[in-house]
């Protein structure tokens, strides 16, 4: 008789592992707050504005939060309304202008509280456009951030923010405040002041290659325009320029040792839920 063929050693069933949360990359504007969550995008892009009441209708202004209670009551909403984001205490990787003071830091991670993140992680938003862009980052890059109300001017040498500027002037200010040609000319006499300086040499490498431009200022054709006439240098605007910052904050957050340009604020794992 011909032997039974052996069975098949028995296997456990196989339980889903549940992946931690990927986190959140929050970009908090002073016109409009973005929230990028890894794997599924751009999950907010809204106005900065809180509804009146008690505190500013601005939160952020010029770069700065200005109300952190007000900033809070808008991060706040978030939970509500994308049920993904109930229950869960993330890892926050928030941007932040180059030059920012403490109180600005320490009015966002107060309003970062309502998110209940278990760790804050922070990223110079210069730096988070060139990883949001892909820069090649082996030679010097000289970036210009046109935002709503400020505009940032830094020159990355290895990756590292070298030399930085900013001006409290952006888009929403043209027509009213200033005009494209003026705010081109603020960045040339920034530009200009750093070929004086001890990193001229790569300051003049970062303008033969080009300027890379980003913000909201990089979808208006006169600052583009204008910038090139100035800086005497091509100006690269940003793919979806408006949301750079916040990409790469997100790919920051996704690198698997974790990206050395992230700065923790704040760790909260050792906390109770």
């Amino acid at each position: 008789m011909t032997p039974s063929p052996p069975l098949p050693p028995l296997r456990e069933k196989a339980w889903p592992v549940r992946r931690p949360f990927p986190g959140l990359a929050v970009d908090l504007g002073s016109a409009r707050t973005r929230v990028w969550l890894p794997g599924r995008g751009l999950i907010v892009d809204a106005p900065t504005v809180v509804p009146p009441g008690s505190g500013c209708t601005h939160p952020v202004q010029r770069g700065s939060v200005v109300d952190a209670e007000g900033a809070a009551r808008l991060l706040g909403r978030l939970p509500a309304d994308h049920p993904a984001l109930v229950g869960r205490r993330p890892v926050v990787v928030l941007t932040t202008p180059v030059l920012c003071d403490a109180g600005h830091r320490a009015a966002a991670l107060a309003a970062l509280e309502a998110l209940r993140p278990r760790t804050v992680l922070t990223i110079d938003s210069v730096r988070a456009v060139a990883l949001g862009t892909s820069a090649d980052l082996s030679e010097p890059l000289l970036i210009v951030d046109v935002g709503a109300h400020l505009t940032e001017v830094a020159l990355l040498v290895g990756g590292a923010v070298s030399a930085a500027h900013r001006t409290p002037l952006g888009t929403l200010d043209l027509g009213e405040i200033t005009t494209a040609a003026a705010l081109a000319g603020s960045v040339a006499e920034t530009v200009a002041g750093m070929l004086c300086g001890d990193l001229a040499p790569w300051t003049l490498d970062a303008l033969e290659r080009g300027v890379l431009l980003s913000g909201g200022g990089a979808l208006r054709p006169e600052i583009v325009h204008h910038l090139a006439r100035r800086l005497r240098a091509p100006i690269q605007p940003a793919p979806a320029p408006h949301t750079a910052a916040v990409r790469g904050a997100a790919a920051a957050l996704s690198a698997e040792e974790g990206h050395p340009a992230l700065v923790p604020c704040r760790d909260r794992r050792d906390a109770p839920r």
